[in-house]
């Protein structure tokens, strides 16, 4: 076996373990236009990528060479989510984080670890009210979109129904994931302010949205506690017996998260950060989230597990997040 073929084997098996369910030759035929006989040649190195072919797949999978070839580098690659534009539309973005989930629930051991300095997007979705309230305000100040220049707020006519449909799907594949989450009490401020912004700036149609707003923001810190209580995630008015992901509480007090998820898929590991609210980067370089996945378990190790065991802690910390909401709310 030459160097060549050898290599050109690295590539795709790099893309085999990163992407399991799909079949690469398949993929190979109609992205290269070749027949299955050709596509089967290159992926076993008998037939030798041309530098376009090697262009196309790297594109197509989001692949950085220094990556697969294991180049010593020093660079660390990663992938936006928007790609080479800004995103515009929250309903493509959501859209796109699907896929996402979707992907990672096709593996056979998945686990997502966050550590949190906000709720994971899926939460907010856990509650209807709530999540019609983040999408509001994500696409009227981070995505100016130009539907909601001059709109308020309002509980009972959010205007974007099929958006209320992607969170809907969002948090039933959140529920499939085994998840270790690490907050502190600083996890809930963020929401709080912006719900606490609307009302005194008059962005609520009425004082009773503002108010639906707030018992809803309540209603999402109950049903959190009750996850942690069981261990195991759930959807807001569905029975318990229905299997879901478990759900690992960490708190630590004086550490504050910045948004970083680590999945755990069939012995890979894969990261994604957030940035600018809603944008993220992400990359499977072994080297960086292997070093992330070590910060993370160390952190792990100094704080205190709340979920279905610890109860006087978790009760203790849901009620200083209750506190931290009503000092927030009559500011």
């Amino acid at each position: 076996m030459n160097a060549t073929t050898d290599l050109q084997q690295q590539l795709f098996n790099f893309i085999k373990s990163s992407q399991p369910h799909i079949s690469l030759a398949d993929e190979l035929c109609d992205l290269l236009d070749i027949s299955h006989d050709s596509a089967y040649r290159r992926i076993r190195g008998e037939k030798p990528l041309s530098l376009s072919e090697l262009k196309v797949v790297c594109e197509k999978y989001n692949i950085a060479l220094d990556q697969v070839l294991q180049l010593n580098s020093g660079t660390v690659v990663f992938r936006s989510s928007d790609g080479s534009s800004d995103i515009t539309d929250l309903k493509t973005y959501l859209e796109g984080i699907l896929r996402e989930v979707k992907f990672f629930n096709a593996f056979k051991q998945k686990e997502m670890l966050v550590l949190a300095k906000d709720f994971a997007v899926f939460q907010f979705f856990l509650v209807p009210e709530i999540a019609a309230f983040k999408c509001f305000f994500w696409m009227r100040h981070i995505l100016l979109d130009e539907r909601l220049n001059r709109a308020k707020f309002s509980v009972k006519s959010f205007p974007f129904p099929e958006i209320l449909d992607l969170t809907k799907q969002l948090t039933k594949e959140y529920a499939q994931l085994d998840s270790i989450e690490l907050w502190n009490e600083e996890t809930v401020r963020s929401t709080l302010r912006q719900i606490r912004y609307y009302k005194e700036s008059g962005l609520f149609e009425t004082e009773e949205d503002a108010e639906i707003t707030y018992r809803a923001f309540d209603e999402l810190l109950d049903h959190l506690q009750h996850m942690a209580e069981l261990g195991v995630k759930s959807m807001k008015g569905e029975s318990d017996l229905i299997k879901k992901g478990s759900f690992q509480l960490f708190v630590n007090e004086i550490i504050l998260g910045n948004n970083t998820y680590i999945l755990r898929l069939d012995g890979k590991t894969y990261a994604y950060i957030n940035y600018a609210v809603l944008k993220y980067l992400s990359t499977q370089d072994p080297k960086f989230c292997g070093n992330l996945y070590n910060s993370f378990q160390n952190l792990v190790s100094r704080s205190s597990l709340i979920s279905k065991v610890g109860e006087k802690d978790r009760n203790h910390f849901f009620n200083l997040l209750r506190e931290e909401a009503v000092k927030l709310r009559h500011h």
